[in-house]
């Protein structure tokens, strides 16, 4: 996947179709990210660029618990990618 604005959104819309909120905001995270699972919130450290973003997102959504029979097609295909991409 190449990172650009396009990559970014098919990525958050994975998230956004399992029903996660993105939420980017200021903060001391040390990994770039929290992820609040029990009101599946994802926190993103806001001053990321994009190329840190879509990593941080590629890195957070297979701690996630995605059922991926619930998200539309495009969705489910990035999300196929995204775990592909952990298996190397």
């Amino acid at each position: 996947m190449k990172y650009t604005q396009h990559t970014l959104d098919k990525v958050e819309k994975v998230l956004d179709d399992a029903n996660y909120i993105i939420r980017y905001e200021r903060g001391t995270f040390q990994s770039g990210y929290c992820i609040l699972e029990s009101k599946k919130v994802v926190v993103l450290n806001k001053f990321l660029q994009m190329e840190g973003r879509i990593n941080t997102l590629f890195d957070i959504i297979p701690q996630l618990t995605i059922n991926p029979d619930t998200l539309g097609p495009d969705s489910r295909k990035t999300f196929e990618e995204v775990m592909a991409r952990q298996e190397i």
